[in-house]
């Protein structure tokens, strides 16, 4: 018995983007723990991935093709050959193309690998394929559009820069559960005296470690953020050296927006008292470096960019982008250093082709014609579980003549509505590069073990349908480490300032920012636009939410033990999670003659779920919170939370709303 120690990479949705040692013996994962190597994580794991290798060897990994027996979504499957399953599937979709065109084939996938290459790779073959379009917008793209209105597409700060911050707002995000790497600066620059405030709808758990708490009404982030900018102009607390150099329209936003926001009005708005608003504003104002790490939470409704571009103005008026450990941190993109495009190959669009919105994914598979959807190929995601709509997806998975084929390591809800499911590799038996929308390091990964069963890559599976479906391209004959190759040879301008040795055999590496980076403003004016002409809005401003004719703001947040629908395969951290509660503030509760531990409905005007109640001063009156995603098999009801998400879009980058929803609460 040999043990064999080889290094991988995280490849979940988390900005973090672990380095992996992982102890390999006769061909298993027997361990797998934190590189001490990677420039950022440094050897940390999060709780999910620190037995990576029980989800790797879990006895429920699906290891054969299947084929429904049974009726859809009853889970009765009989094993059969990857030639068979190709076979079926070519031969399905062939007729589906002389009968309707391609267009009537819809594929499903986001983010269960981050790898540049197994995530992306399926785009250039549907692109061949002429099939329907995926605008792959659920998590943040309502985020990167309100960032982008005001600072385009200047550069992020390291995350580094935190630690030499004074003072911190963890704005909507549950940095324990989404961020621990970021969470190891801010305490950090904690034990070198800076403050740390929280701005969120509930005392999530990242509350325990910050200093004070601020409650604002879902979807109000906005008002908050024109509120403090009030304030800050009122008080002179503002660096017009900084204004005069770098912003753009500062004088419009000054005389037309901000008198509009004055702290008795924005404390209506966002339900924080008044001298805490003052308090915030006075904190931030007065901060030699302040610093905003900006979840993707606040993104989610009806007003998400707008949110976000209100948010993104507050560092413009203090000159924090000026100073060492100041300015915001929303996401870090770093598209530019890899030739992206050899993946995705939208070269072989030969005519465009509609596009289907990865949020409206019911409305798809029910009502939508010219041609209808009839068959649907999931690989990636789990969209029974992370998509809004539950029940309307489920009515669509239920049509007798779509034909649905899943990609999948277990069988998730949306893969027991499948009519045919193929075997996938996790990310240790498949080689990939990763980069990170946390932090600026890249690391490619070889396979560490051999494929688990018969399961087969993304890309595998792709190259088998590309040869039944007579496509001649020689993109499709390469190896996946050839597909690699191509994305980083020759290399970006930008990827010339890694060690691309050290790239190329696994070690992780960081790209390199440009000095003043931070005051490089990569906008059409060259500076940081308050005042955006190319906007039907040249200027920020709040307005309301959707919300629901109900009584309760519903929080879907994450959780500690899970990452949307992934981990949920795993018992160990599922008895971490314990329930699906419900959490509600004591005093709604006693309004509603509701008590602790029962068993309750959440219900809206698109489904109900049951849940257990938990009764809590943490959340504030007028909202309930139940933390982290189960699949439906593990929920006290049959239904899990997005029964109760809605289907309707951002206000701009068509993005979800599925924390602007409301429900009505009663027992069971």
């Amino acid at each position: 018995m040999k043990l064999e120690l080889k290094r991988s990479v995280c490849p979940y949705d988390c900005p973090d983007m672990c380095g992996l040692l992982v102890e390999v013996v006769d061909g298993q994962a027997v361990r797998v723990t934190g590189d001490p190597e990677h420039p950022y994580t440094k050897g940390t794991l999060c709780p999910k991935m620190a037995h990576y290798e029980r989800t790797v060897h879990s006895p429920q990994r699906l290891t054969h093709p299947l084929l429904r027996i049974g009726e859809k979504g009853g889970g009765q499957f009989k094993a059969i050959t990857w030639e068979e399953g190709i076979q079926r599937l070519a031969d399905r979709w062939k007729g589906i193309i002389a009968d309707y065109g391609a267009e009537a084939i819809l594929p499903y996938s986001y983010a269960g690998t981050m790898g540049l290459v197994q995530r992306n790779c399926g785009e250039g073959f549907f692109h061949r394929l002429g099939a329907s379009r995926l605008a792959r917008t659920i998590c943040s793209s309502a985020k990167g559009y309100g960032w982008a209105t005001v600072m385009g597409e200047t550069l992020a700060p390291h995350p580094d820069e935190v630690k030499n911050s004074d003072f911190i707002i963890l704005w909507g995000t549950n940095a324990l559960a989404t961020n621990i790497h970021l969470l190891h600066n801010v305490q950090e620059a904690k034990k070198r005296g800076a403050i740390v405030w929280l701005v969120d709808t509930y005392e999530n758990p990242t509350a325990k470690i910050v200093d004070k708490v601020v409650l604002v009404r879902p979807g109000s982030d906005g008002a908050l953020a024109l509120g403090i900018m009030h304030i800050l102009v009122r008080e002179g607390w503002i660096d017009r050296s900084f204004i005069d150099q770098h912003v753009q329209g500062f004088e419009q936003f000054q005389r037309t927006v901000l008198p509009a926001y004055p702290p008795d009005k924005v404390s209506q708005i966002t339900g924080i008292d008044v001298n805490l608003l003052e308090e915030m504003a006075l904190q931030y104002g007065k901060a030699l470096a302040p610093f905003i790490s900006l979840g993707s939470g606040l993104c989610r409704y009806g007003n998400g960019a707008m949110t976000v571009r209100a948010i993104t103005c507050l560092p413009a008026l203090v000159g924090a982008w000026g100073k060492s450990g100041g300015g915001l941190l929303a996401s870090i993109s770093t598209n530019k250093a890899f030739n992206t495009g050899r993946v995705t190959r939208e070269d072989f669009i030969q005519k465009p082709t509609r596009i289907v919105n990865m949020n409206q994914l019911g409305y798809a598979l029910t009502e939508l014609s010219k041609p209808p959807i009839m068959s649907l190929y999931v690989y990636h995601s789990n969209p029974v579980v992370v998509a809004p709509d539950q029940n309307m997806i489920i009515k669509g998975l239920r049509r007798e003549d779509l034909f649905t084929v899943v990609h999948e390591r277990f069988l998730t809800d949306t893969a027991r509505y499948a009519d045919l499911i193929l075997p996938a590799t996790s990310s240790l038996e498949h080689p990939d590069i990763y980069r990170s929308y946390g932090h600026y390091g890249i690391q490619r990964a070889a396979a560490v073990i051999p494929p688990v069963g018969e399961a087969k890559s993304n890309w595998e599976v792709f190259q088998l349908l590309a040869q039944a479906m007579g496509f001649e391209e020689s993109f499709f004959r390469q190896t996946t480490d050839e597909v690699i190759n191509q994305l980083i040879v020759p290399p970006t301008p930008w990827l010339r300032s890694v060690d691309l040795a050290k790239l190329q055999e696994g070690r992780p590496v960081e790209l390199a920012l440009p000095e003043n980076y931070k005051t490089t403003f990569l906008t059409p004016s060259a500076k940081i636009e308050l005042y955006n002409p190319n906007e039907a809005e040249p200027l920020p401003r709040y307005f309301e939410p959707y919300g629901d004719d109900a009584p309760f703001y519903l929080m879907s947040t994450p959780s500690v033990y899970s990452l949307n629908s992934s981990f949920n395969e795993r018992p160990d951290l599922l008895r971490k999670k314990e329930v699906a509660y419900l959490q509600m503030n004591s005093k709604d509760a006693e309004n509603k003659k509701l008590e602790n531990g029962q068993s309750v409905i959440a219900f809206n005007e698109r489904g109900e779920v049951t849940f257990i109640l938990k009764l809590t001063k943490k959340v504030p009156q007028g909202v309930v919170v139940t933390e982290g995603l189960f699949w439906n098999e593990n929920m006290p009801g049959d239904r899990a939370v997005n029964a109760l998400t809605s289907q309707r879009l951002t206000d701009r980058a068509a993005g979800s709303t599925l924390y602007d929803v409301k429900v009505d609460v009663r027992l069971t």
